[in-house]
Order: structure tokens, then sequence, then C-alpha cells
């Protein structure tokens, strides 16, 4: 424990020191502690640590995220074992390393399996950086990213989900969004439906033998 703790004061008081754990490979002890320290308070510990690591800036945060840590935080945030401590440790580590990553490649997982309030957190730097990236918006339809965001269902209480994603849907053209959404699959079978009843059931005009 004092290890961490010391790691997470020195990672406080500047990027630089930061930056100094990360390049001396500091990440992997505070990971294994997370992960496989029997006492939620020394895990609780590890999550308060790596908030203050990655929280700098956006090389850090991806230095956090290409870790795995984040999906590791997010899996103890929706653990009903986890303390109390931990879990609200863990949640604000989330939302300060999210709110500094730019390598959407690394929160695309996140998108899936992720409980509703953190969940809004990742699609609000989607929604972040999406409209000034043409890269990263390829590589988000690419990814299935798109079709994930369109599946997510706005359940927070302040509509910020609802936003973001309606941001992100901005940055593509309408047809695009259109093909992703949910429910495209029954729109095609009611236009279906609707052009063979004004063919009169034939499917477009009958070629005559």
């Amino acid at each position: 424990l004092p290890g961490i703790m010391a790691l997470g004061y020195l990672a406080a008081f500047g990027d630089t020191l930061a930056l100094t754990i990360i390049v001396h490979q500091g990440i992997i002890p505070l990971k294994d502690a997370l992960i496989n320290e029997e006492e939620d308070y020394v895990r609780s510990a590890a999550a308060w640590a790596l908030e203050k690591i990655g929280s700098h800036t956006p090389d850090h945060a991806r230095a956090v995220a290409e870790a795995d840590i984040l999906r590791k935080l997010v899996d103890i945030c929706a653990d009903e074992t986890s303390s109390a401590d931990l879990k609200t440790k863990s949640t604000r580590a989330l939302k300060m390393i999210l709110q500094k990553c730019t390598h959407l490649a690394a929160l695309e997982p996140l998108l899936e399996n992720t409980p509703d309030k953190i969940v809004k957190y990742v699609v609000q730097q989607f929604a972040k950086v999406l409209p000034h990236d043409p890269a990263a918006r390829k590589s988000f339809v690419r990814s299935g990213s798109l079709k994930r965001v369109q599946e997510l269902e706005a359940s927070d209480d302040d509509g910020k989900l609802q936003e973001y994603v309606e941001l992100i849907n901005s940055c593509f053209p309408p047809e695009i969004v259109q093909y992703y959404s949910p429910n495209y699959g029954d729109t095609l079978i009611k236009k279906l439906d609707e052009f063979e009843a004004a063919n009169g059931g034939t499917g477009g005009n009958a070629v005559n033998s």
C-alpha cells in the first residue's frame, strides 16, 4: 500500500513525474494491485493512483487506456461485491481519464457492456473528437461503433447521453445513420410492403411473354 500511495502522490504532483512513472512501467504493478489484491482498500488506492497518472494529458490517458485498465475499472463499477469506496474511486478514475482520452480505438470496446452512468462519459468523448477528425469518423463506422451507439438506450435523467448521440450522428450523412439504426430492417420491410401494394403485389411492372 505505501508504494501505491507514493506513486499516486508523485503522479499528482505533475505531468512530468506521471510520465516518468509510465515510462518506467509503473502502471503494471498498479494494474496488478487493482485486479488481484484481496483487500478492497488496496484496490481503491490503486484506482486512485491510476487516476492521478492518467488524468493529466491525452498521452497519459492513452497509456492507461492501452494497458486495458479502463475495462477493469468498468468491471469493478459493475461488480456488486465491490465496496462503496472502491466503486467511488473507480468511477472517478474512469471519468477523469476518459475526459482526457482522445485515442478513440481504446474507447470503442467500452461502448458494450458498460453501465449507463459510465457509457455516457465514453460517448461524450466520441462526441468531442469525431467532429474534428475525419479519419476517426471512418474508423468509427468500420469498427461497428456507430452501430453500437445507435443501440444505446438513453436512460439518463439529464438527457445528456441522447444529446451526445445526436452530436455524433450529425457527423455522418443521414442515410448512414439510418442504415445502422436498430429499426432499419423493419423500415425496409415496410417500404417493400408499400411498394408491392402500390404495384398490385406484382413487385413492379410484369414482363409480357
